[in-house]
């Protein structure tokens, strides 16, 4: 039997049906669509996570790996160069950072090279690709991104771009503070760099403080009471 206009109005759950019934009767094509939609590109980043992302990062790791071992070995050698050409371009066999970085783009692996690229040009002296790598690297990592922030100090600073050299140095010592040895490390060299390239005493005075009263504990930490009589804090 047919619902009659009054029933509707006096039974509010046949009311709520009725209104069900008109709305997917307007609009069923277009949920439709929507939820097909939503169902292929859940499906199609499932099946790409799992059949190409994953195996990716994999093959990247790997080539990662050797590309890593010349860097170490470089660091360890009085004559490094050599090692650290063959970590930023493969030997041959293996390939390097760069071309890491091209061949597996988005990868954790592609990003990490950018890193230990940037450390390679370092060693080589050539500062301006080591900002161009490191200025390009961001991660989630407090450990890495310090020591990301450390070395744009050190690239900036080479270059005689002391204001960008300061303000890295500065985040370096601030990103990951747990690690006390490096941070402290970091602001000291914040701290003696506006010190004796910016001839800004005071910020000296006040990165010397803060790295007394921060990282007591450490080597830097031990010396700042030094570099404060010299700047003339305790006469």
């Amino acid at each position: 039997m047919a619902v009659k206009k009054d029933d509707v109005h006096s039974d509010p759950n046949q009311l709520v049906v009725e209104r069900a019934k008109d709305f997917w009767t307007k609009y069923n094509k277009p949920v439709i669509i929507v939820c097909a939609v939503i169902i292929l590109v859940a499906g199609g980043y499932l099946g790409y996570k799992k059949f190409y992302k994953e195996p990716n990062e994999e093959k990247a790791s790997d080539a990662l790996f050797k590309a890593e071992s010349y860097q170490r070995n470089a660091l360890l050698s009085p004559n490094p160069d050599s090692l650290i050409k063959f970590a930023l371009n493969g030997d041959g066999a293996n390939i390097g950072f760069l071309r890491v970085m091209s061949k597996y783009k988005g990868t954790d692996a592609a990003n990490l090279a950018k890193l230990y690229a940037g450390e390679c040009y370092l060693i080589l002296n050539d500062n301006t690709n080591a900002v161009k790598y490191l200025k390009d690297f961001s991660t989630g990592s407090k450990f890495f991104q310090a020591r990301a922030y450390k070395l744009l100090g050190d690239a900036y600073a080479d270059l005689g771009k002391n204001k960008d050299a300061l303000d890295n140095y500065k985040k370096a010592a601030n990103e990951f503070k747990e690690d006390e040895d490096n941070s402290s490390e970091a602001l000291f060299l914040a701290a003696y760099l506006a010190q004796t390239k910016m001839n800004d005493n005071k910020q000296a005075i006040e990165l010397f403080k803060e790295l007394k009263e921060k990282f007591p504990n450490t080597q830097r930490g031990s010396e700042a009471d030094k570099y404060l009589a010299r700047l003339g804090v305790y006469n």
